[in-house]
């Protein structure tokens, strides 16, 4: 039986299948608080000025994992000052959720801010988005205090690199 494998690299937020990945992002976590379907004129707002430009070195960087070849988890992080990154925008597609992708899409995403110099990572989220809060605990991330202020954000986590 062959193994089914994760492959994770650097792209940019405007490719199709970043973009592809950053809309169904934004249609999930967007959609969960709502309540209900994200319209594509909504998502396509939030993506004209989502800050994504800036998750390209040396303020940040993306990450694509494919599965098997098919684009199914994204990831970025942002420089905050010279020791901080912040996690944002991690998603991995439904249909790809359970195989392994996460762990992985996590460390990526941590190498990747220690690349950029960082020593410490923080992110904000959701209490709703339960599925994140345990990937992150799970990973190292413990609550801290809040390190930034904003309509969706709820609970904060830090981890040292």
């Amino acid at each position: 039986m062959a193994r089914m494998t994760w492959n994770f690299s650097p792209e940019h937020v405007g490719t199709p299948d970043a973009t592809a990945l950053r809309r169904d992002y934004f249609g999930d976590v967007a959609g969960r608080y709502w309540k209900r379907p994200v319209t594509e004129a909504e998502t396509d707002a939030w993506l004209t000025d989502d800050g994504a430009e800036q998750l390209t070195p040396p303020t940040g960087q993306f990450l694509v994992g494919r599965y098997e070849g098919k684009p199914a988890a994204c990831g970025g992080v942002l420089l905050l000052d010279e020791d901080r990154a912040e996690l944002t925008r991690v998603f991995l597609r439904h249909a790809f959720r359970g195989t392994g992708g996460a762990g992985i899409l996590m460390d990526g995403l941590e190498d990747a801010a220690r690349a950029l110099g960082a020593r410490r990572m923080v992110l904000n989220t959701r209490l709703d988005l339960v599925e994140a809060r345990a990937l992150y605990t799970r990973h190292g991330y413990a609550e801290i205090p809040a390190y930034c202020t904003g309509p969706y954000m709820e609970i904060w986590y830090g981890k040292e690199l």
